[in-house]
């Protein structure tokens, strides 16, 4: 397993719960240390004991080199560049690696989710690397490799529970590969496996993550609406909700986390002129953090003093403690650019700021004690511990519930 992060390790952790030998790479000398020691270094429920489990069988270990093995799963970060540019310099890098390792029969699985030809890309490095090996491009089936997508498709929270129920779409560069890939996946998968092109793979799985931010557009577009026509958007959407058929979601502070923020640009890249639905998808759910920080400066314009601005959440959905391309931390960012107050931040699910607020000279705070000074009460992420808040907390408060909560 190549790439040892919220996807990869999990992962990981199944298959060799499942009594095979694993071997998982990373490039982080710490991962690989907690990973060696059995401790994870992200949270997911059940994980810390399922990793300490196949640690101490000797069915898990990790190292920062490939070694030789019958299949090579590659779960490494996709992000983008500058312009919504895919980066798939990762999976390069995780080609190359494993490129001298390699032996007839080998099966190379990507799940990273990627732009369209990625694996197609990914092989190309590896027939380039190895010569001495057929590859399906050159010979199809007869290839001595066998080369595949199947993207992942868990959430956050629910990692070891979908890995192993979800359904999954297998790709393969020929109909072997996509069957031995199948071959693999059903050890663990107790879904269905559906098969098909690589291609067509990779389409599905950015498909899925648009579908859902153009429809959290939709809902943050009336939420905008809503404000300006002087309408509580939760009970409108509660009401139209009642409809058999439409099923509104929430709106928010924005899009996160590392695949719906990020994925759906790999389409628009493929297809700019075509990608009009989902292009302004993406840029309404990109502008929701400004509209959040004019929310509060509106708010604290009239007031008297300079406010304590107490910012509830940083992680990109509730409950977790995954900070990837979440709007809350760029909300925050925002409003100390802004200079509206000072700033109180509380996230119950890290230990530590990231570096992009530490080095704003910010410090986390406990939820009682941010409670107790602050002006404006912001809330950003929809956590239980918030919602247990009693209105007598807040009566003299300036409250902006972006989550719809209280």
């Amino acid at each position: 397993m190549l790439g040892l992060g919220y996807i990869g390790l999990p992962t990981a952790a199944v298959f060799a719960d499942r009594g095979l030998d694993v071997i998982g790479v990373d490039v982080n000398a710490d991962v690989i240390g907690k990973v060696n020691r059995g401790t994870p270094h992200f949270g997911e429920p059940n994980l810390d004991a399922l990793l300490r489990r196949v640690v101490e069988n000797g069915k898990l270990r990790a190292t920062a080199t490939p070694e030789p093995a019958d299949a090579f799963l590659i779960a490494v970060p996709t992000p983008f560049r500058d312009g919504h540019k895919a980066d798939i310099s990762y999976v390069e890098a995780a080609a190359e690696a494993i490129a001298p390792v390699l032996a007839a029969g080998n099966l190379v699985i990507l799940e990273s989710t990627s732009p369209v030809g990625t694996t197609e890309r990914m092989a190309a490095i590896l027939a380039a690397a190895r010569p001495d090996l057929r590859f399906p491009a050159g010979h199809g089936e007869l290839s001595d490799i066998r080369i595949a997508h199947c993207p992942e498709r868990v959430l956050p929270g629910r990692i070891l529970d979908e890995v192993v129920n979800n359904d999954r779409v297998i790709g393969g560069l020929t109909r072997k590969c996509a069957q031995q890939a199948m071959a693999l996946y059903k050890i663990v998968v107790a879904g269905d496996c559906h098969l098909t092109t690589a291609r067509t793979a990779e389409m599905a799985k950015l498909s899925e993550n648009a579908f859902r931010d153009v429809n959290i557009a939709f809902a943050n577009e009336l939420s905008v609406i809503c404000d300006r026509l002087g309408i509580d958007v939760w009970d409108m959407i509660r009401l139209a909700n009642l409809h058999p058929r439409v099923g509104i979601l929430r709106p928010g502070p924005g899009v996160g986390g590392h695949c719906i923020a990020v994925d759906p640009w790999f389409i628009v890249e493929s297809a700019p002129e075509d990608a009009v639905l989902i292009r302004a998808a993406r840029e309404r759910n990109d502008g929701m953090p400004a509209r959040v920080v004019d929310k509060v400066r509106q708010r604290v314009a009239t007031m008297a003093h300079r406010p304590v601005i107490a910012c509830l959440g940083l992680a990109y959905k509730a409950d977790v403690d995954d900070l990837r391309e979440s709007p809350a931390v760029d909300v925050v960012v925002r409003l100390v650019a802004a200079d509206l107050g000072e700033i109180l931040v509380v996230e119950p699910h890290v230990s530590a700021l990231p570096p992009t607020l530490d080095d704003l000279g910010l410090t986390l705070t406990d939820f009682d004690a941010a409670l107790g000074r602050a002006d404006v009460v912001l809330l950003l992420v929809d956590h239980r511990v918030f919602a247990k808040v009693g209105r007598e907390q807040l009566r003299d408060k300036a409250v902006i519930d972006t989550r719809g909560i209280w």
